[in-house]
C-alpha cells in the first residue's frame, strides 16, 4: 500500500501542485481546503490514517498551528509526521512550528525536488513509541537536520536548525 499523505492548504492551485508532485513521487494524496474539513474527515468511517500531513499556516477558520496541535492530540495520529508549508519565513514561525510538533518547515515558493526531499526525509525518520518520545525527540530533530541537508537544497530549513539559534 502506498504511503498516504494529507495536504491542507486553502489555495486550490497550491493543493493541486503539491498533490501532483507527491502523486508522481509515488504517494497517495488527499487534500483539503482547510483544517476543519480535514479534521472532520479524520472522524469519518472512510478515514485512512495519514503517514504524513502537509499543512499551510495561513488557513481559514483554524490556522496551521492549531491544526497541528489538534492532530498531535489524537492518539490514533501519534505516528503521523507533520510538515509545514508556508509563505511565512520568519524565525518565530519556525520556532512555533517546532513547538507545536512539526517535523519540518518548507517555505513557498519551493522547488518540486525540495518538497519531495522534505517529505521523504520526514517519513524516513523513525517515530518513537509514546513512552520513548521524550527521550528520542532531541535525537530525531538532529537526524531531521542531517538528512534534510543531504537530500534538499539549502532553501529547506528543518526545524532542528532553530534549536541552535
Amino acid at each position: 500500500m502506498a504511503v498516504f499523505v494529507m495536504v491542507i492548504d486553502d489555495s486550490l492551485v497550491m493543493r493541486k501542485i503539491v498533490e501532483t508532485c507527491l502523486h508522481r513521487a509515488g504517494y497517495e494524496v488527499k487534500s483539503f481546503p482547510d483544517g476543519v474539513e480535514a479534521l472532520c474527515w479524520l472522524n469519518t468511517k472512510e478515514v485512512r490514517i495519514p503517514d504524513l500531513v502537509v499543512v499551510d499556516l495561513g488557513l481559514p477558520r483554524l490556522d496551521g498551528y492549531q491544526v497541528i496541535q489538534l492532530i498531535k492530540a489524537r492518539p490514533a495520529l501519534e505516528r503521523t509526521r507533520l510538515v509545514i508549508l508556508s509563505r511565512r519565513d520568519g524565525v518565530l514561525d519556525r520556532i512555533k512550528g517546532r513547538l507545536v510538533g512539526a517535523h519540518a518547515y518548507l517555505t513557498k515558493p519551493f522547488k518540486i525536488d525540495q518538497l519531495v526531499a522534505v517529505v521523504r526525509t520526514a517519513l524516513e525518520e523513525q517515530v518513537p513509541s509514546p513512552g520513548a518520545a521524550s527521550r528520542q525527540e532531541e535525537q530525531e530533530m538532529v537526524s531531521s537536520e542531517d538528512t534534510a541537508h543531504a537530500h534538499a537544497p539549502a532553501a529547506v530549513f528543518p526545524l532542528a536548525n532553530m534549536r541552535d539559534k
